[in-house]
């Protein structure tokens, strides 16, 4: 929602700003300008980029129009399924969750917390990650060391979208440049004509300029930044996952492996002690006592 408020603000601006200097806004439509810039812009990606990255940004950018999926809500709902998981696993031993993480989408605990459920690679991070635990023979240590090797990998794919948008974005003023040029030697071959046919033709071409550098520093660079902040913000929600399980693989109580995981959620997001131990237990949080009345 807000990227399509920031949009509207931005090209609202720079018309309306146009505008009030009484600038004729039918020059400003130069569509065969749009067309060189727009087309080179994505050939250019095309080039640089292999299908499953083509497929990345497109999802990206239309994430980018959406809410974030990261918000308190879903760390509380995530961290009460850990504690779930954790609290069985004491109780009856690694085993017993070995029906739930080889088939989550049947298993009593994953299907109760469908937005884990349905999001794949966190469902399989944390179903990977009990399935290494029940094998054993691996040190905490070196469990925390996988989880993070495994969470740098995910955050790489993540970027490579943002990366391949970012270059777009850089390429848009020269592109634009490229448009100006071909418009200069447009006007070059029409110099014998009416003024007026001369004037249109050098309008043209330095709209083309004005395009490149306004959907680099107006549209497609803020997408990609916006891409870009997404990509931190699940893997922070993934960190929190990571550390909660590798707490409790260090033997630690499940209610304080929930807390240790509770740490590392950003600051603006993150949930009280108090509110993540009564949502994990099924109860309603505790009011603080009202101070005694002086005597």
């Amino acid at each position: 929602m807000f990227a399509i408020i920031g949009i509207v603000v931005v090209f609202g601006a720079v018309v309306g700003g146009y505008l009030m200097e009484k600038g004729n806004i039918l020059v400003l439509l130069q569509p065969a300008e749009l067309v060189i810039i727009a087309g080179a812009a994505a050939g250019t990606v095309l080039i640089a980029n292999p299908l499953h990255i083509l497929r990345q940004i497109f999802k990206g950018m239309l994430a980018a129009f959406g809410s974030s999926p990261f918000t308190q809500a879903r760390y509380l709902d995530s961290l009460k399924m850990l504690y779930e998981l954790f609290d069985q696993a004491r109780r009856g031993g690694l085993a017993s969750l070995e029906a739930e993480v080889d088939n989550p989408e049947n298993g009593k605990l994953f299907t109760a917390h469908p937005a884990v459920l349905n999001d794949h690679h966190v469902c399989a991070f944390i179903c990977d990650t009990f399935r290494t635990m029940m094998v054993g023979g691996m040190e905490p240590f070196d469990l925390d060391q996988m989880l993070e090797g495994d969470l740098d990998v995910h955050h790489h794919d993540a970027t490579e979208p943002v990366t391949a948008l970012t270059t777009m974005a850089d390429s848009l003023p020269g592109l634009g440049i490229v448009a100006a040029v071909l418009g200069v030697v447009i006007t070059m071959g029409a110099l014998g004509g009416p003024p007026e046919e001369i004037g249109h033709k050098v309008a043209a071409a330095l709209v083309g300029t004005f395009l490149g550098i306004l959907l680099c520093y107006g549209l497609i660079g803020p997408l990609a930044a916006s891409m870009g902040k997404e990509a931190e913000a699940e893997r922070a929600y993934l960190q929190v996952l990571r550390t909660a399980m590798a707490a409790f693989n260090k033997g630690i109580p499940p209610i304080l492996a929930v807390e240790v995981g509770r740490r590392a959620i950003p600051g603006h997001l993150r949930p009280s002690f108090q509110i993540v131990e009564s949502t994990c237990r099924n109860r309603a949080p505790q009011a603080s006592p009202a101070p005694a009345a002086a005597a």
